[in-house]
């Protein structure tokens, strides 16, 4: 039995309250089971129960096992001070507090429900696709829709912590952020690292400098990559390999590895040679790319903003000295709204919060809304679900459920685990979880 479980059990108090006593036979009445904290320390803030005729108000902190306070080194951290009740499934050691006093214990293992224990069991213990796949459509269109919509918003706010630290890095500028973020979701998902890598030993204020000639551009792209570093049969990357020489010794540039990239199971439209023509023509054809991205107002002006032709060698090439048929190889429309889904909607949610407007935060939400959902393997399972996203917003979201929540068998924190363990057909409010 997991810790969340309990947690459960506590918060909406689904247990057997009949003559309730601490592990030592003190009467309790709990009168307010306090407030989650979602920060480090005791599980529960501001609780108030009555122990032996005594009122306490104060923390308590949730363990399966009570010698898990121990394991936890909670007797050594001074936060911990202030609890006044330890709630376990069973005691199997007694624990004081600092000034050597016992801590009242709740033991819960008699105290559970057999249909809830039977419940979570059901939901535990099941190796589906998640793990309410059989119980699914018993839950309320309402407590998913509204589910949904909470996790749109939690996966944005979990993409804008990378953004945030890549802000952190570059010392508030925006422009470099934004070229960041940009590069790092062209190689999404397998080589977002390396394009973040590549953006960072590039950077925009030196890439800007040469923005006038495309080929100085991929020169210093391609050469940084490491994709310059071996013999050529083709004149164009020879031409490249020679610029990039005489950039590397004049800028003391240190180029990547090569084989940090991938190619193996990716269709050549991914493939991160064409990506990084297209970033080197992003840069040559758009000046200020950030503030020109938080202008604009419209997600027509966003795709036209983000048709990136490539050179001429590249219409003819997804790699160096690998013809192809000739054909113009600009971003398709599924690779634009990638980047609007992993780039621009982050960035315009961060612009929002760190200036304190709401409606750049309410512009990246719209955004999503707008764009359609994404189609993978995962999205298809939900739609065969009789759950299919309407824009990305949603599909967002339940990419975020299935790997967050679903994979990691939390249904304790899940709106629809909490309205198939409460058994009630009704799920509660968001305002609750």
């Amino acid at each position: 039995m997991k810790e969340d479980f309990l947690h459960f059990l506590w918060r909406y108090q689904r247990f057997d309250w009949a003559a309730l006593t601490t592990t030592i036979g003190e009467p309790v009445a709990l009168l307010h089971p306090g407030e989650p904290n979602p920060h480090a320390g005791p599980d529960f803030l501001h609780a108030r129960v009555r122990i032996d005729g005594t009122l306490w108000a104060g923390n308590v902190e949730i363990h399966v096992r009570s010698s898990e306070w121990i394991h936890h080194k909670h007797h050594a951290d001074p936060a911990y001070d202030n609890v006044v009740l330890h709630v376990v499934l069973e005691e199997d050691q007694i624990i004081h507090r600092a000034n050597g006093e016992r801590i009242p214990c709740l033991e819960l293992r008699n105290r559970i429900l057999p249909g809830m224990r039977q419940a979570y069991f059901q939901l535990m213990d099941q190796n589906y696709w998640i793990p309410c796949q059989n119980q699914w459509d018993g839950v309320p269109a309402l407590t998913k829709d509204l589910w949904v919509e909470r996790l749109a918003i939690e996966r944005l706010e979990q993409r804008t912590e990378k953004i945030q630290e890549m802000l952190a890095q570059n010392t508030s500028n925006w422009e470099e952020t934004f070229y960041q973020a940009f590069a790092r979701a062209l190689g999404y998902p397998a080589n977002a690292d390396p394009f973040e890598e590549l953006a960072r030993s590039c950077p925009l204020g030196l890439l800007s400098k040469k923005r006038d000639n495309l080929m100085q551009l991929e020169a210093f792209l391609f050469g940084q990559a490491g994709f310059l570093e071996g013999p050529f049969q083709d004149d164009y990357p020879k031409e490249l390999q020679k610029e990039y020489r005489f950039l590397q010794a004049k800028h003391r540039l240190t180029p990547m590895q090569g084989k940090v990239w991938k190619f193996m199971r990716m269709r050549p439209a991914n493939f991160p040679t064409l990506r990084i023509a297209q970033l080197a023509r992003l840069v040559h054809q758009t000046n200020h790319l950030f503030d020109k991205a938080m202008s604009v107002q419209t997600l027509e002006e966003l795709e036209h903003m983000l048709e990136l032709k490539v050179s001429s060698y590249w219409r003819t090439h997804y790699r160096f000295d690998h013809p192809s048929p000739q054909q113009v190889k600009s971003f398709g429309k599924s690779a634009i709204h990638n980047i609007l889904i992993n780039a621009i909607a982050p960035l315009l949610f961060v612009y929002g919060v760190k200036c304190h407007t709401m409606a750049f935060m309410d512009r990246a939400m719209a955004l999503l809304t707008q764009l359609p959902p994404e189609d993978n393997h995962v999205v298809r399972q939900w739609a065969g679900m009789g759950y299919a996203p309407a824009n990305a917003a949603q599909s967002q979201a339940l990419l975020y459920l299935k790997k967050n929540y679903c994979d990691e068998k939390k249904c304790m924190r899940c709106a629809i685990g909490h309205t198939l363990l409460k058994g009630d057909g009704q799920g509660q409010s968001l305002n609750e979880m």
